[in-house]
Formats: C-alpha cells, structure tokens, sequence
C-alpha cells in the first residue's frame, strides 16, 4: 500500500502535527530541549510510521508500524496532559488535540483490524 497520502489517518495525522508545532510556540524557552522537543518527536513519529508501514511489503510490517504510531499517540497524550498538570495549558487550550489523538487512535486500531481480516 504506498499510496499512503491517501489515508485519512495519514492526514489526520499530519493535521495533529501542524497543530502541535502551532501549540509549542507557546511553551517557554527553557523547554525547548525537553517537552517542546517531545512533543514535537512523537507528533511526527505518528504520521511517519503510518507511511513508513504503508510503505513495507507485507501486511504484518504495515500493522506492526501501525502499532508503533499508536505508542506515539499515546504518548503524545500523555505529553499534553503533562503540559496541562504543569500549568503551561489549560485543559481547553488541549482538549482539541486530546480528541485528535483520540480519534487516530481509534482509526489506527480500525486499519489494523481490517488489516487483519483481509
């Protein structure tokens, strides 16, 4: 499956990352070598991995890299209810990208299961 641009996960998650850079801008200066940097790496871990899976030439590598996306996910989530406990966002300001995730997440585990039954 390389035509993984046409994916709505893939661009879904492409959107996240987007948001995700707009969202750091706004994080201080002394985080720039911690969360910032995090949030930035697993942000664009997501939509990599996707088309590095779509990209292999088996099904089993392409549900496997749909795996790893996941975690990334994951923990991208647990990234932004970190800022949030910090005190750098209110729980409004990330609620958007919490749902985003949420909503990846559910369509990765979706490609996976379809993946799987084919």
């Amino acid at each position: 499956m390389n035509n993984y641009q046409e994916l709505k996960i893939w661009n879904k998650s492409m959107d996240l990352v987007v948001q995700v850079y707009a969202l750091t801008k706004s994080l201080p200066e002394e985080e720039r070598f911690g969360l910032i940097s995090q949030l930035k790496r697993c942000s664009i871990s997501i939509p990599s991995n996707i088309a590095e899976g779509a990209g292999r030439n088996s099904e089993k590598d392409f549900i496997r890299f749909l795996s790893i996306a996941n975690g990334s996910t994951t923990e991208l989530e647990t990234q932004l209810i970190l800022t949030n406990r910090l005190g750098f966002f209110v729980i409004n300001e990330i609620e958007k990208l919490l749902n985003l995730c949420s909503e990846i997440k559910k369509m990765n585990f979706a490609l996976q299961r379809s993946l799987k039954s084919s």
